[in-house]
């Protein structure tokens, strides 16, 4: 999908949010990202590959879209985030962390494996989905593959101010 701007001339590439998540258990709080990133007009990919269970894939992942000029990576892990890492440390692009939790408690417990990064493990933590999709349309119009817009999240939905 094209957002309104469009894709950068003569890029040949449209903008892309390439959403990993830890384990199945993290769909539904992925599909609320995709939807929300989808509403601003920019293309998704989303699958599942596990820093702990398939690092390979991960890598493969990586290797595939890394090739693009015009990508953010959102990750989706809680416990034992060690996806989000493995992801920026293995990319150029912008890579934020969209941790999923059960509740409050489980955040404060599990909160500080997406926020503490060794260096060059450069990861954005954003918690609310709404946020989460704002920031991939606004790093992408930093890039200027978006046509700069002022998106805000009102009453819960993404609306264009």
């Amino acid at each position: 999908r094209m957002e309104q701007g469009g894709k950068k001339e003569g890029s040949g590439e449209e903008p892309l949010c390439v959403i990993i998540m830890a384990g199945k258990v993290d769909t539904e709080w992925a599909e609320g990202i995709r939807n929300r990133v989808e509403k601003l007009g920019i293309s998704t990919w989303m699958g599942i590959a596990s820093a702990h269970k398939s690092p390979r894939k991960v890598l493969e992942l990586l290797d595939k879209y890394n090739q693009r000029s015009n990508v953010v990576y959102v990750t989706i892990a809680g416990l034992s985030n060690g996806l989000s890492g493995m992801v920026a440390a293995n990319t150029h692009h912008v890579t934020i962390a969209c941790p999923v939790f059960d509740d409050k408690v489980d955040m404060m417990v599990n909160i500080h494996s997406t926020l503490q990064m060794p260096p060059g493990s450069a990861v954005l933590t954003v918690l609310d989905r709404d946020n989460c999709a704002i920031s991939v349309h606004r790093i992408l119009s930093l890039t200027g593959y978006l046509k700069p817009t002022s998106m805000t999240a009102e009453g819960g939905r993404l609306s264009s101010s």
